[in-house]
Parts: structure tokens; sequence; C-alpha cells
């Protein structure tokens, strides 16, 4: 049992880093090349921006869980 719980903190991190990368690429992307290509107005980026946020939340929250599933490994 310790060896699934070992690969599901493994498959979460993995999990947590792809979320972060794929969230930093695609707010840079739209950001900076997508939006001025297509003539978006400025208050797109804010839109862009405000997701990017929720991503990043979401990381984070998945980071927290992450912790706690380490904590409780390394406890029992």
């Amino acid at each position: 049992m310790d060896a699934e719980r070992e690969q599901a903190i493994a498959r979460k991190g993995r999990h947590v880093a792809v979320v972060i990368a794929v969230t930093m690429v695609l707010w840079i992307l739209a950001t900076l090349w997508i939006g001025p290509a297509l003539g978006l107005a400025g208050r797109y980026a804010v839109l862009f921006d405000l997701a990017a946020i929720a991503g990043f939340i979401y990381a984070l929250v998945n980071i927290f869980q992450l912790w706690r599933m380490r904590q409780d490994n390394h406890r029992g």
C-alpha cells in the first residue's frame, strides 16, 4: 500500500507541474501574441490574466493537497 501511495503522490506532483507549465505558456501566448494578432482590445488581456490566476489557484490548491498527502505518508 505504501508503494501505491508513493505513486499517487508522484502522479499528483506531475499533474501540478503540467498545470503550472501549461497555464504559464497559454497565458504568455494569449497575452503577447494571440491577442495582439487578432487585434483584441486591452480588456481581453485582463480576461486572460484572470484565467491564468484561476489556473494558478487550482495549482496552489493541488500543491496544498500534495503537501497533506506527504505529511500523512510520513506519519503512518
